[in-house]
């Protein structure tokens, strides 16, 4: 019988790149309503882990279940209609289109638009920033604001679960804080959130759960203050020691 407390998991999971094995027997369980920080050296699998998950690569062997329904090799549009919402590494935005519009495109997986308009207003509600840019183009953001209208985009589907990965690339620490605060904002409304992110130490302290990848298996499952007192973490996993973390 599944465990209610988990909303994704994953048994021995094979997958990879044409003749290529990433994944390479990897197991987890993703708590529900928590952060978990999945840390690992380059090269461990942490975003084929995510694109495995979201339907974009197939499961060799192995099974997933999201949401105590199988999931293995559904599509990614089967995945967001189940609920799930998956915000890749980079810039992912229409950079000549305005602010709503890059809104506006992010609800086209909706069954029932209708009601896009008032959810993108509520949008606009959590994300003041956007509301004052609504008509600039997304090219004139900066890193920070274009990272959030990422995220805002992918709430328009009200997701149970976020995938995000490296959320902090190329912000500035303070935007870096403010980014980090919006996730746990989100975990504190009851959405699951599944990062990767390179300041694995920050990330750590502001998450439950984590999770260190080598070599496309899972290390480590643990909560996350048990795997920053874990002195194997450093040596290991992040070549002799933790980033320091940002402060503002």
């Amino acid at each position: 019988m599944a465990n209610p407390d988990t909303i994704l998991s994953l048994d021995n999971v094979v997958s990879g790149y044409g003749k290529m094995t990433i994944l390479n027997g990897t197991s987890a369980h993703i708590r529900r309503g928590k952060i978990t920080t999945v840390i690992g050296p380059n090269g461990a699998g942490k975003s084929t882990l995510f694109k495995t998950v979201f339907g974009l690569l197939a499961v060799r062997t192995g099974k997933i279940e999201f949401g105590g329904r199988d999931t293995t090799n559904w599509s990614p549009r089967q995945m967001l209609d189940a609920g799930m919402c998956y915000v890749p590494q980079g810039r992912n935005i229409f950079p000549e289109l305005s602010v709503r519009h890059n809104l506006e495109l992010g609800g086209v997986a909706l069954a029932d638009p209708s009601g896009l308009p008032a959810r993108i207003e509520s949008m606009m509600q959590r994300f003041p920033m956007l509301s004052e840019k609504a008509n600039a183009q997304a090219s004139t953001l900066s890193g920070g604001q274009q990272k959030l209208l990422e995220v805002a985009r992918g709430l328009l589907l009200e997701p149970r679960l976020m995938l995000i990965d490296e959320p902090s690339i190329g912000l500035s620490p303070l935007m870096v804080q403010e980014v980090f605060g919006i996730l746990k904002g989100l975990r504190d409304n009851g959405v699951t959130i599944l990062l990767i992110e390179q300041n694995a130490k920050m990330a750590l302290q502001m998450s439950d759960y984590g999770l260190v990848l080598e070599q496309g298996q899972t290390r480590i499952e643990d909560t996350a203050p048990n795997i920053l007192a874990d002195p194997r973490i450093a040596e290991l996993f992040l070549g002799g020691g933790l980033k320091p973390a940002i402060t503002a």
